[in-house]
């Protein structure tokens, strides 16, 4: 072989070997920015670190405050007493005592009919670091307070992760549902949701092919799967963990990153309502990527 060639061949190696790592490290870097807009997200003091306290609602009157004689009992930090919520059928009324000055979207707020969270613009008040308002979830209504000054807020700093592998994004296939197709899931309560589904994405792992129903609900621009796998009560969170994906392109394919899994608010804490895994979106097999169980339960 003479040196021309040698040399043409030995260019070539080279350009392939650079082009390849630089795909490499645009990747790597693409999950890392993922990551961080993921851990800035969480702490925001409007964030699921900053929850305080969930408070199930009784019909007829519900009195809140700091003191222990109320019926719905906030932190230290809040006045003895804030007001009453009223909650006749769904609809919950509150009044505010007047001596305090409770806000809504910067307004002083005394009282009013609330709007839950399922109107999408549920009416929020707010006094010093404290923030709540009314959610809604099956048959039952209740009151999520969130507080700026939470200690998790103040002391989180990341989340440990399994090492990124790009072999964990994985090419998948849309398998269409029929219109108005949805799928029914559990929640941490008990009960059951169910949300619109355009179908399952299919897809191999190790020669073998599974599939994950997937939620998208009109207006969404990504697939939502709520999933488990063998890793669960482990390394991970023992009720599954979720994951956003492209919709997929005009030949019905996308890729599932699983180095994007991340861990439902349930990990962070005790007043969130999470929903758990679909049947038949349990994974036989571990899913080493994405996030671990937060603090020291994995260990």
């Amino acid at each position: 072989m003479n040196t021309l060639k040698k040399n043409l061949i030995t260019g070539l190696m080279f350009f392939l070997l650079i082009t390849c790592q630089t795909k490499k490290d645009t990747y790597f870097k693409t999950i890392e920015n993922w990551h961080q807009k993921r851990i800035d997200n969480l702490k925001k003091d409007t964030g699921w670190l900053t929850l305080a306290g969930l408070f199930w609602l009784s019909p007829g009157e519900n009195r809140f405050g700091s003191d222990p004689a109320n019926d719905l009992i906030f932190p230290k930090s809040a006045p003895a007493f804030i007001g009453s919520f009223f909650l006749e059928d769904s609809v919950v009324r509150v009044m505010i005592n007047p001596d305090l000055h409770v806000t809504s979207a910067g307004k002083p707020f005394t009282a009013a009919i609330l709007k839950s969270d399922i109107s999408g613009t549920p009416t929020k008040l707010e006094l010093g670091t404290l923030q709540w308002y009314v959610i809604r979830r099956g048959d039952k209504t209740g009151i999520r307070l969130k507080d700026k000054a939470s200690p998790l807020l103040k002391s989180f700093t990341d989340i440990e992760r399994f090492p990124v592998k790009k072999s964990w994004r994985i090419k998948a296939r849309l398998i269409p549902a029929k219109t108005g197709h949805t799928i029914a899931f559990p929640n941490v309560l008990g009960q059951m949701e169910k949300a619109a589904s355009p179908g399952k994405l299919s897809f191999k792992y190790k020669g073998k092919t599974h599939s994950l129903d997937v939620i998208r609900e009109q207006g969404d621009d990504q697939y939502w799967i709520i999933f488990g796998d063998k890793t669960n009560g482990g390394e991970t969170y023992g009720g599954g963990r979720f994951l956003y994906v492209d919709t997929v392109d005009q030949n019905g394919e996308t890729y599932i990153d699983f180095n994007k899994a991340y861990d439902p608010p349930c990990v962070f804490t005790p007043f969130a309502t999470c929903p758990l895994p679909p049947d038949g979106n349990v994974l036989d097999f571990e899913v080493t990527a994405g996030e671990k169980m937060f603090g020291e339960a994995h260990h």
